[in-house]
């Protein structure tokens, strides 16, 4: 009798298990092809998609339909640059001192949440106090709904760099931060400070080439890296499977990322003509953050909302980035989608679409911004990116054609992230 139960038990999780979901899909985004298709069945079996089939296929008994035949799908979103522990408020600089890990770790729970919300199944979470590396265990593990994380853990930055996180202390809070609070300034230093992150459970390196606007500190732009230190980060990255992203508002600090070895260059505010070309010589892209320039720029005019130090950097450096994208994807640089999330409330992170094509890049070429470009430079192009046989089941629908209609990705009415469906209207 004891392996009757038995069988029937197995027999019952198999049948479970066996069930697949057909979303009937009234537009559908082919990244790969850069085109809409029309009338589709995407057939999802476990956490990965089977199948795409022409026209409405419906099931076998025990499956579930979703009918999407009145919305545009596409593969989940990629957002390459997020800080899902915190978000943007007037005492956001007093909470460094007075938060604990603790009190961060509950926050970010809800920032995770949003952004999935918003259609972002992964994200590239570019630095914080530790906690995200936690917060991506936790989502991976099924203990809290959030977007897929890659992390850079704490930020790489140099003694009074844009991420010494010192900066602004009295001096008695000072001290001499090193490679393991992220402050380096020799090669040995940065070698040191990769292979920490690699201990602490990091998915990648993020530098603060230059100078940046929400740090305390005087200037926006100056390089802050020699080369032969980038070098050496980026090196003994590689040596780890990373990829390094670099923080740079100004020129001198991007060239000499891009020749140390970086994969991506975030912001980009000042770049030269001879910066892009390296960029495209180099293989590297841009990481635009248009939504967070205009945010500083919009906050820098409230009183007492940013620090006094900071609020002439924002209204110099936030309205430039547009323009600047404009230039760079004009003359051919590679664009990865990328927001700065959490500089702007989490969950916005749709309006970049809208200012993408708004200086001129292709909406398609956009959405392939947020995908399979995306996908490729976290070496998931195999698995993320694109509705296709084998890949992950991250599927995500609006309620118009965003091709015709950009504003309709900052309202993702259904979300699926590995086979489940974490919202839908």
């Amino acid at each position: 009798m004891k392996y009757f139960y038995t069988l029937i038990f197995l027999l019952s999780s198999a049948f479970i298990f066996a069930q697949d979901t057909y979303i009937h899909c009234g537009k559908l985004i082919d990244t790969k092809a850069g085109k809409v298709l029309s009338k589709k069945t995407i057939i999802v079996s476990g956490n990965t998609i089977s199948t795409i089939e022409n026209g409405y296929i419906s099931g076998k008994k025990g499956d579930t339909t979703i009918d999407l035949k009145d919305k545009t799908v596409m593969p989940g979103l990629i957002d390459m640059h997020v800080h899902l522990e915190g978000e943007t408020n007037p005492k956001a600089y007093l909470q460094r001192y007075t938060d604990s890990e603790a009190d961060i770790a509950y926050g970010s729970v809800n920032f995770a949440q949003k952004t999935l919300m918003a259609g972002f199944t992964t994200v590239r979470d570019l630095g914080g106090s530790g906690v995200n590396i936690s917060l991506k265990k936790a989502i991976a593990q099924g203990k809290i709904e959030g977007p897929r994380v890659f992390t850079a853990g704490k930020i790489l930055s140099s003694t009074g760099g844009h991420g010494d996180p010192t900066n602004g202390s009295k001096r008695s809070l000072i001290g001499d931060p090193g490679p393991k609070d992220g402050v380096i300034n020799s090669i040995e230093d940065a070698k040191k400070a990769v292979r920490q992150r690699y201990k602490n459970g990091a998915d990648l390196i993020k530098i603060t080439a230059t100078g940046g606007v929400l740090s305390v500190a005087k200037s926006s732009s100056n390089p802050q890296f020699t080369v032969e230190e980038i070098k050496a980060i980026c090196e003994t990255a590689k040596d780890y499977g990373f990829h390094v992203a670099a923080h740079a508002h100004g020129d001198e600090g991007m060239q000499r990322a891009i020749l140390g070895g970086v994969k991506t260059i975030e912001h980009g505010t000042l770049m030269s003509e001879k910066t892009m070309d390296l960029m495209k010589q180099y293989n590297a892209y841009l990481v635009p953050t248009i939504t967070a320039g205009k945010e500083v720029t919009e906050k820098a005019a409230i009183k007492n909302y940013y620090p006094e130090i900071i609020v002439p950097k924002a209204l110099e450096i936030g309205p430039k980035i547009q323009n600047t994208f404009k230039k760079a994807y004009d003359r051919g640089v590679g664009i990865a989608f990328g927001t700065d999330a959490g500089v702007f409330k989490h969950g916005q992170n749709g309006k970049e679409f809208g200012f993408m094509t708004e200086a001129g890049m292709p909406a398609m070429a956009v959405l392939q911004s947020a995908t399979i470009t995306n996908a490729k430079i976290l070496n998931m192009q195999d698995q993320l990116g694109q509705i296709a046989p084998g890949f992950f089941a991250d599927i995500v629908a609006v309620n118009d054609d965003p091709t015709q209609k950009i504003s309709t990705m900052e309202d993702v009415v259904f979300v699926m992230k590995e086979g489940k469906v974490y919202k839908k209207q």
